[in-house]
Parts: C-alpha cells; structure tokens; sequence
C-alpha cells in the first residue's frame, strides 16, 4: 500500500495544472479565425459595473472603489455606477476615487441614492467629478466645506473670516493713507483656498454649475435633487437603477479616448460586492475598532510583561496592537491623545502594583478620558470614537483603579496571620523550668525565649517581640 501513496500524492498535486492546461487550448467552438478569448468576448452580454458606497469615506472605501474599476476594466464594462450614500470622508481617500473616475477608460454615473440619501462633503466632490451626475427624488448635495482633523492649530488665525478680496487701508501718523500689508493665511484659510480651486476644476471639467461648487465650499451650500438638476449641478433624476438606466440610453459622454454614445438597452446589471480584504479594512479602519484594538493590545503586553509566561495575553496584546497602529496610519488621529492614552494606562496598572492612595490611579485615570477624547480629532462624521463608548472603557477603568484601592486598603485592616509580625502576642507554654533562658513551644514550634520572670514546665506564655530567632516571652497572669 505505501507504493500508491507518493504518486496518488503527486496525482493530487498535478491534477490542476492539467486542467488549467487543457482550459488554455483551442476548443471545437473556436473555429472560423476567432480565438478562444475573442469568442468568450464575443459570446460575454454587455454589463454595467454598480459599486455601493454607504457610509464615511475613508480608505477602506478607496480601495473598494479601486478594486472595483479593476475589475470593470477586466471585464470591459461598457458603463460604471457608482451609488452614493454619504456624510463625507478623508480628503486623501476622496481624491484616490477621483483619481480613478478621472483616468477611468468607461463612462462614470455617480448615483445618489436612494431616496433619502446625501452627497455631503466629499461626496459632493465625486458627484461633480463623474460624467454623468444622477440624483434620486428626496436627496441632497452640498455642504463641501473642509474640515480640520488632526488637532494641528492654526498659526494665522483659524477663527479668523477669510482674507477680504480687497485690501485694507490705513491713516499712517501724518494722515497719509497707505494700503495695509494683507495678513499672512492660516492653515484653514490655506485647506478651503484648496478646496475651492478643486471643486472649481470638476465643475470646470465637467461643464458644471462652478459658481454653486464655488458656494458649497465657501458657504457650505446644499441643495435637492430638483433644485441640483435645475442649476446645472446634476444631469438628470431617476427613481431607481432600471430608470437611471433608460435615461442614460443616447447619451453622449466625453471621455480621454473621445466622444461616446451610451447605449444602456439590454444592458446587464453587475454589482461588485467587497471582498474579505475590503470588509477587513473597514472593520479594522473602524475608530471605535481600532481603539478596541489598541486598548486590548497594551493591556495585553503589559500583563505579559508583569506575568512573564503566560504567553496568550502577550500574543493577543501584539497581534490587537499591530491591528491597531495599522489603522492608526491611515486615520486622522492626535499622537498627543496616543500618548495620554498610554501614560494613562501605565499609570493605572502602576497603582495595581505600587498602591499610592490614589495619586496613580486618579492621575491615570483623567489621562486616559482626556486622551480617548482627542484621539481622533475631528469634526469628520463617522470618524471619532463614540462617546458611549469612552465612556463605557473609562468607567470600566475606574472600577478597576478603585477595585484596586479597595483591596489594598482592606488588606491592611486585616489580621496578621503569617510572618515574623504575626508571632507578637502569640500564646505557648514553657518547656521547661527556667530562669532568664529556656525552651517554650509556640504554634506548635519550639523556640528558644528569654523571660523577665521565672517560668515553670507547662506555664502559658505570651510572645512579647522577636530578635532573631529567639523570642521574648512574659508569662500569663
């Protein structure tokens, strides 16, 4: 029998390079000067793409975007819908699917649906930036104004209007009028400067209502679906995916390669879902994950560095921390509440240890809350932790400093049952008769004890101090 193993073994293991063999050669089918590829071309029925975008915008999304005109392209997919639902996101993740809208070889629809839905922030950005902007009935877009993350304060003044288009004057001290040097700009007059002259580019681009996209960042403007098909801000309204699709038949779209015509009839509806990669990413991107994440990691590490041996919480605490600073790379967050965090912690498992009537623990504690809540500081919807949730872990954190203290100050109340102190005031009997030196037992122990008094064979003794390892005994009245 051992004879059959290795080539049923190597059978197991080659059986697929056959197959894949065999699935590359020419098929009967494949007559008349048409390859097997041109023939499965030739044979595929035409479809459009449908990515579904829900929810804050952040790199998880980007790269579900990404993957997903990869994948349009492959399978030369005559039109992409992208179906929007969103707050708005990260600037960074925004533009990585402008990028591909922009450099996509196939028409773009950006669909806000559905009814209900918004393109706010950043998803205004991409509806203006798509070749045909579609709207449903009872949505919105707008409301493009830049936010600041990252807690970076502003040197030129962030409360502070923007900079007037004209420039100030001034009286010098002769009366003279001079024009008054204009202000440097501020970091946040620098972003939204930006901000308009991108919105302005899209709306340029796709000969779209600029004086509106101008508004939406300045202003941070937002319209309905009705008012956006009106002003020139969106193409058309459709209810759904099967009237979006009857619309867009003869359209003309202007794309790098030239002009194209749609042809939506008998067009198939294809939706890219998100892979096991792309659902990972968004759990892991997740603020109030990623701050799971990183609570689990440090309070694992260091149990295992106090308790060396245990292994499991050392190899859980590094695996949630790694998961952690992963996602803290592509999240807005404040190193300044990081490090509030961690002292925080280290303090509050100091107290555990080395019990300093609460000056630790308190200290830890308000570290901690303070740190949790400018860990991710920004006004982004659907990027920060939830208050509940700081809340919940503070609370829980709490319990545990005072859990601590409670014990510690419990355990000095208690009885003394073991140890040298535990021998004072301890009763025995003397062994023998003596006078200054002898042998009494004690907790079942013979010691050798000096007395004071004389003492007598079986007379009851108390222990009074300790030198060594003699004890010093009186006797019972």
């Amino acid at each position: 029998m051992r004879r059959w193993i290795l080539p049923l073994l190597l059978l197991f293991v080659a059986w697929p390079l056959f197959l894949f063999a065999a699935d590359g050669q020419e098929r009967p089918g494949a007559a008349q000067g048409r390859t097997p590829i041109a023939a499965k071309e030739a044979a595929a029925p035409r479809q459009a793409v449908l990515l579904q975008i829900s929810g804050a915008i952040g790199p998880a999304t980007a790269d579900y975007v990404h993957r997903g005109f990869a994948k349009a392209k492959d399978a030369n997919a005559a039109l992409v819908i992208l179906q929007i639902d969103t707050p708005g996101g990260l600037d960074t993740a925004m533009r990585a699917i402008i990028q591909d809208i922009l450099a996509a070889p196939m028409p773009v629809v950006v669909y806000v649906a559905p009814s209900g839905a918004r393109a706010a922030s950043a998803g205004a950005y991409i509806l203006l930036a798509s070749h045909i902007a579609a709207m449903a009935p009872a949505t919105n877009v707008g409301a493009a104004t830049p936010v600041r993350i990252g807690g970076v304060p502003d040197p030129g003044g962030a409360d502070k209007p923007p900079a007037p288009k004209k420039e100030e004057k001034a009286k010098d001290t002769q009366g003279k009028k001079e024009k008054a040097k204009p202000e440097k700009p501020g970091m946040d007059e620098k972003a939204l400067n930006d901000a308009i002259a991108y919105i302005r580019s899209l709306a340029q681009l796709r000969g779209r209502n600029v004086a509106w996209a101008e508004k939406a960042v300045r202003e941070a403007a937002s319209i309905p679906a009705e008012e956006a098909v009106k002003t020139n801000v969106a193409d058309l309204m459709a209810a759904d995916l099967p009237q979006l699709l009857k619309k867009l038949d003869g359209r003309k779209v202007k794309l790098q390669s030239g002009e194209v015509k749609l042809d939506t009839k008998n067009l198939t509806l294809k939706t890219h879902e998100p892979d096991w990669r792309n659902r990972l990413l968004a759990v892991i991107a997740d603020p109030n994950i990623a701050y799971i994440l990183m609570l689990l990691g440090i309070y694992g590490l260091f149990f295992e560095l106090w308790n060396p041996g245990y292994v499991l919480p050392g190899v859980i605490g590094g695996i949630c921390l790694l998961l952690a600073l992963y996602a803290f790379q592509v999240l807005p967050i404040s190193y300044a509440g990081l490090g509030l965090i961690l002292l925080g912690i280290a303090f509050m498992v100091g107290e555990a240890f080395m019990p300093s009537f609460g000056a630790l623990g308190i200290g830890g504690l308000v570290a901690f809350v303070v740190g949790s809540i400018i860990l991710f500081d920004t006004d982004i919807e659907g990027f920060a932790v939830a208050w509940q949730l700081i809340a919940a872990v503070a609370a829980m954190s709490a319990a545990f400093f005072f859990g601590v203290v409670y014990l510690a100050l419990k355990s000095r109340q208690r009885e003394v049952v073991s140890g040298a102190e535990e021998l004072i005031g301890s009763l025995g009997e003397a062994l023998e008769n003596f006078d200054g030196t002898g042998r009494v037992r004690v907790h079942s122990e013979e010691w050798q004890a000096r007395s004071a008094s004389p003492l007598k064979q079986g007379q009851k003794i108390r222990v009074v101090s300790r030198d060594g390892l003699v004890l010093t005994v009186e006797p019972l009245p």
